[in-house]
């Protein structure tokens, strides 16, 4: 079994609701089990404006599931909630899943970066994963509670 972090974000229709429903089609999922969730806070777009402002979260879960896997699960995930991925595209999007940390792990593949690549400047992601855990480590980078403090 494997501690994971997942970022959620939306910023298109009734986003609450839709979090909601993607954290609760998360912990039905096989081998996934959503076992703390953060406050859903309101955030500015990153990178990207014109755009609705996000309400952005983040869980902890216990997954039996591979790092790939578990990625396969919260891209389809998203398309379920109607999100189409352009690559290289930060337009707005009814549902995000990030794969933020994965256990202890570094992972660097074609499609699967772990730890996330901009967790580390984003106070979106480290506000709600210091709510969890705030001695959580980012292998490489140290403590988001650390982090947190280095990101203005």
């Amino acid at each position: 079994m494997t501690r994971a972090y997942v970022g959620l974000g939306s910023n298109l229709g009734d986003r609450e609701r839709t979090l909601e429903e993607a954290i609760t089609a998360l912990d039905a999922e096989k081998g996934i089990a959503v076992v703390a969730g953060s406050a859903l806070r309101e955030t500015e777009p990153v990178g990207v404006g014109g755009q609705p402002l996000y309400l952005n979260g983040a869980v902890g879960l216990d997954t039996t599931l591979s790092a790939g896997e578990l990625l396969d699960r919260l891209l389809e995930l998203e398309r379920r909630f109607g999100r189409v991925r352009v690559p290289g595209e930060h337009g707005p999007r009814t549902l995000d899943l990030d794969l933020l940390l994965y256990g202890d792990e570094t992972i660097d593949e074609p499609g699967l970066s772990v730890p996330h690549p901009r967790l580390h400047e984003r106070r979106f992601v480290l506000e709600p994963l210091a709510e969890l855990d705030p001695g959580l480590v980012v292998p490489g980078r140290g403590t988001v509670e650390s982090l947190l403090a280095g990101v203005h």
